[in-house]
């Protein structure tokens, strides 16, 4: 009777486990907390995991279903970000992957349509990826490397009383040189034949702390304008080396992944007047903040500190995973409310988002971000940015919100994700794939 009574208990017990299980969304979270890039890099991976542990203790989850995560640490290493993704693809509930780097997004882009598993690439990635038709399962949300580079020249063109006055003008790119790095290089090319501007490459060798030789080419070409394509410890290294050669920091312009607090902090004055684009905004005053004050940190739960809460990086990674979260309710409105979605369910729903915003204001983003809504041809949804200029201690914006030109962009893409599929012997999805 014992054994027979212990056994019910087990039986039970597998039960009661396997129908949690079934009613968990598993979310995959890679990132990096050490290395090079770890202090930018920490904190887009707090933001992300923060805000799912919020919507499972104010909401409950997603329309009941318990959202479960695990992180696994790439390093910013490719090799070691496709380990993760293979460790972590088959546990059950999964759901979306964010790469978090452009070197792991394009190794993951070729295994992704086999395992049926979408990529959140926001703001960064491969730029053609905007091209639904041709990518299925990437999305490239709120903005690529050539959008961002296409609002900067805008931007500068704006700045010299219109984009015919930079003819003859140079600028330069100090850029990582990696996947990331390179990706914004032909838009810009493109541009200076547009308009007759001197570009001039200069890439740095990651993880870019030695520009010297870099910034010693910035002093003797004498650029009109500097962009910036760094990441991590190269951002506040080039300020510190544009301000040791006297480079003014108001004719730096950095892309949105160079213009966070870690970027800044440790130069302060010395980075008074760098420009950067901004996707998001920053501070502790949206509704969606306070939430995960209120419902995570003040309960001592809170992936890092509290006063990180709120910052530029800290709320992209709560962006991220709100767009993930919202892809899955979207998707459970179609194939079952309630119930945990697969990785092509999930695709569908990040294909099919709609947040203007009402939708924001109701999530609780209200001013942090622009409306966003994608479709089967474009899975970007966004394409504006705003400048802001760092004042010596904190971030303010500088300009309205600059719309990329889609006239330049959409030829570009096209015939970029066209290349992309002929390489791969791939073809372009068929319009009643968009409707299944």
């Amino acid at each position: 009777m014992l054994a027979v009574a212990a056994l019910a208990a087990g039986l039970s017990g597998f039960s009661s486990s396997a129908f949690a299980q079934a009613k968990e969304q598993f979310f995959p979270l890679l990132a990096y907390r050490t290395g090079p890039y770890a202090p930018n890099g920490t904190p887009w991976a707090n933001g992300k995991q923060d805000y799912l542990k919020m919507i499972n203790a104010r909401d409950g989850g997603i329309n009941g279903v318990k959202i479960t995560f695990e992180e696994c640490e790439t390093g910013y290493a490719t090799d070691r970000g496709v380990e993760c993704y293979e460790r972590l693809k088959t546990r059950p509930g999964v759901t979306i992957f964010d790469p978090q780097a452009t070197g792991i997004t394009f190794a993951l882009t070729e295994k992704v349509p086999t395992d049926k598993i979408p990529l959140i690439t926001l703001g960064y990635g491969l730029s053609v990826a905007q091209d639904g038709m041709a990518f299925k399962w990437n999305f490239p949300l709120m903005g690529s490397y050539w959008t961002g580079a296409d609002i900067l020249i805008q931007h500068l063109g704006k700045k010299e009383g219109g984009l015919d006055k930079l003819k003859g003008k140079k600028i330069t790119l100090v850029y990582h040189d990696s996947p990331f790095g390179k990706e914004p290089i032909p838009l810009l090319q493109e541009r200076a034949r547009m308009h007759g501007f001197d570009l001039q490459l200069l890439p740095v060798t990651a993880p870019g702390v030695d520009q010297k030789a870099t910034w010693l080419q910035v002093r003797q070409s004498r650029p009109d304008y500097v962009l910036l394509w760094g990441w991590g410890v190269m951002n506040s290294t080039a300020l510190k080396e544009a301000q040791a050669t006297g480079y003014p920091r108001d004719k730096m312009y950095g892309v949105w992944w160079a213009g966070a607090e870690p970027d800044v902090k440790d130069v302060g004055e010395g980075a008074k007047g760098y420009n950067a684009l901004a996707l998001n905004t920053s501070g502790q005053d949206p509704k969606v903040i306070q939430d995960i004050l209120k419902h995570v940190h003040a309960k001592g739960q809170g992936s890092g500190p509290k006063d990180e809460v709120g910052q530029v990086l800290y709320t992209r990674g709560a962006i991220i995973s709100m767009l993930s979260v919202e892809a899955v309710r979207r998707a459970q409105e179609r194939f079952g409310k309630g119930k945990v979605m697969t990785g092509e369910q999930v695709r569908w729903g990040m294909e099919n988002l709609v947040l203007d915003q009402k939708r924001l204001d109701a999530l609780g983003f209200t001013g942090v971000m622009q409306p966003l809504s994608t479709s089967c041809a474009d899975h970007m949804g966004s394409f504006s940015a705003r400048v802001q200029t760092w004042n010596g201690s904190k971030w303010s914006f500088s300009s309205d919100f600059i719309q990329a030109d889609e006239q330049i962009l959409k030829p570009m893409i096209k015939a970029g994700a066209d290349k992309y599929l002929a390489d791969k012997k791939m073809t372009r999805r068929a319009g009643a794939d968009c409707q299944s």
